[in-house]
C-alpha cells in the first residue's frame, strides 16, 4: 500500500467533513441541546442539495439557492416539530414521517432521483475540483471553514440571548422550564427549525462538492452526524467545556470521521461494510457512558459493603 496515495486523499477527506461538519452541529442541536434524536435530518439534507441545484440549473443566483435551500430545511423542521407538538407524535416517529415525505417531496423537487451540475457551466462555492490549483480563497476547504466559522460564531451568540437560554432549559429540564413561564413546545419547534436548516444548508454545499444531487444522499446522515458529535465529545469533551468549544468539537469530529473513513477505504476494506461499521461505532461510543455508570456503581457498592464489614 502507498502511503502517499492516502495523503493524496486527504484534502478530500477534509473537505468532506467539513461539509458535513455543518450537518453535525445540527444534529448536535437537536441531540444534544433539546435531547430528541431528530431522523428528518436523513431527508433534509437532500432537500437542501434538490432545492439548491435545481434553482441553480434555472439560473438563480448562488447566494439566492444556498438562502432558499437553508428556509427549505427550516420548513422540514417546522413539519417534524409541529407533528410532535401540536399533535403529540413522540418526537422519534415524527422525524421519521417527515423523513419519509421528503423522499417524494424530493423527487418531485428534482424531477427524478438524480440532477448533475457542472462546475465548468454554473457559478459553484465549492466543488472537488477547487482543491488543488486554485487561489486560497477559492479552495472548497477554506470556504467551508468559513462558513464554519460564521455558524460556529452566530450559534454561540445566539445560545447566549434570553431566547437561545430558553431553548437550552427546555432541553435540559422541560418541567422545570415549563414551570419557569417557557413556551417549551415552540422552543422545541424552533430548535428542530434550526437544526434541520443548518442539515439542509450542507446538503446544497455537498450537492456542489460532489456535483450532483441525488435522492438516496442523505441515507445514514444521522448516523454520520452522532458518530460527528460523538467522536468529538469524546476527544475534546474533557476540555471543550464552552458552548463555542463544543460545536468546534463537533466539526472537528467530523473531519476525523472522514478521515478515518477514507483510511479504511485505503487498507482494502469492503466499502459495502462501511455503514454497519459506523453503526458500530456509534453503538460503542452511545453505551460507554452506560457502562462507565454501572462499573462506577458497582465499585461504590463493593466498598460501601467494605465500609460496612469494618
Amino acid at each position: 500500500m502507498n502511503i502517499l496515495s492516502l495523503l493524496g486523499t486527504m484534502p478530500g477527506a477534509i473537505a468532506q467533513g467539513l461539509i458535513w461538519g455543518i450537518m453535525a452541529i445540527g444534529v448536535f442541536l437537536t441531540y444534544k441541546i433539546l435531547d430528541i434524536a431528530d431522523l428528518t435530518v436523513d431527508g433534509s439534507i437532500c432537500t437542501g442539495g434538490a432545492v439548491c441545484v435545481m434553482l441553480l440549473l434555472n439560473g438563480c443566483p448562488l447566494w439566492l439557492s444556498l438562502l432558499t435551500a437553508l428556509l427549505a430545511g427550516m420548513l422540514a423542521g417546522l413539519v417534524t416539530g409541529l407533528f410532535h407538538t401540536l399533535m403529540g407524535i413522540p418526537a422519534l416517529l415524527a422525524g421519521i414521517l417527515t423523513q419519509l415525505s421528503l423522499y417524494s417531496i424530493n423527487l418531485k423537487i428534482m424531477g427524478k432521483a438524480n440532477q448533475s451540475i457542472n462546475v465548468r457551466m454554473h457559478d459553484l462555492l465549492v466543488s472537488m475540483q477547487f482543491l488543488k490549483g486554485v487561489p486560497f480563497y477559492k479552495n472548497s476547504i477554506f470556504v467551508v471553514f468559513l462558513f464554519i466559522a460564521v455558524i460556529i460564531g452566530l450559534l454561540y451568540w445566539f445560545f447566549g440571548t434570553e431566547w437561545g437560554s430558553a431553548i437550552r432549559a427546555t432541553g435540559n429540564n422541560p418541567a422545570m422550564s415549563r414551570a419557569q413561564g417557557i413556551n417549551t413546545n415552540f422552543n422545541k419547534v424552533i430548535g428542530l427549525m434550526l437544526s434541520n436548516g443548518l442539515v439542509a444548508l450542507s446538503g446544497a454545499l455537498l450537492a456542489q462538492y460532489q456535483g450532483f444531487a441525488d435522492v438516496s444522499m442523505g441515507r445514514g446522515a444521522i448516523v454520520i452526524g452522532l458518530a460527528a458529535v460523538i467522536i468529538g465529545e469524546a476527544v475534546f469533551g474533557r476540555f471543550f467545556t464552552q458552548m463555542y468549544m463544543k460545536l468546534i468539537s463537533v466539526a472537528v469530529g467530523s473531519v476525523i470521521y472522514y478521515i478515518v473513513y477514507q483510511t479504511v477505504i485505503w487498507c482494502g476494506i469492503d466499502t459495502d461494510l462501511l455503514k454497519m461499521l459506523s453503526a458500530i461505532v456509534v453503538a460503542v461510543f452511545l453505551g460507554v457512558p452506560f457502562w462507565k455508570k454501572k462499573l462506577s456503581e458497582k465499585y461504590s457498592a463493593k466498598g460501601g459493603k467494605k465500609n460496612a464489614g469494618a
